[in-house]
């Protein structure tokens, strides 16, 4: 058991709030602690939470569509006031640290000159984060990205390229800058 799970206080609300997701999610599983003001929006039914998730305030977890789909492996953290956004797929494995203030989002808006924005369709390309992988404050993961197993990704990062396996990436854009040892 992590030093955070040893520390997490389940209050009645903790377990009132399990009890309601329990019903609008596509999995919740057990021991999972979620704390206040979290949101599981748009198509909840698309989000699938695996066993001792700890989900910190004010994360904001949306499957943007019917199709949607978002995966969140056994005993991974999701940091406070953290954004996952999934047009396509977002997939990520077990035993995961994602700092506060992370945004995951697998789509973007195409910017043609000739036409609004805000009628342009997304481009969307799923995104992958594998097994014991540290994702630092205020990193950003755009569409298309693989994050190999025991890799990380270090503070203020914009990751738009996929990692290898226990690599150490950092900066805007974010390149190799170390290994794990």
């Amino acid at each position: 058991m992590s030093q955070l799970h040893k520390h997490l206080n389940f209050s009645w609300r903790n377990y009132l709030r399990i009890l309601v997701h329990k019903y609008r999610l596509g999995l919740l599983g057990r021991g999972v602690y979620i704390d206040k003001s979290v949101e599981f929006m748009r198509f909840p039914r698309n989000i699938f939470i695996g066993d001792g998730v700890v989900v910190k305030e004010g994360a904001r977890i949306c499957s943007c569509n019917e199709n949607a789909i978002i995966q969140i492996g056994s005993r991974t953290t999701v940091g406070y006031h953290t954004f996952i956004f999934a047009s396509e797929k977002i997939e990520i494995g077990q035993d995961c640290l994602i700092a506060p203030f992370v945004y995951i989002v697998d789509s973007n808006h195409q910017i043609e000159k000739h036409q609004l924005i805000n009628h342009q369709p997304n481009e969307t390309s799923a995104i992958k984060i594998g097994n014991d992988v540290w994702i630092a404050s205020n990193v950003t993961i755009l569409k298309g990205v693989s994050i190999a197993d025991g890799a990380v990704i270090a503070a203020n990062s914009v990751l738009n390229h996929s990692v290898p396996a226990f690599e150490i990436w950092g900066g805007s854009p974010a390149k190799k800058i170390g290994e794990r040892k």
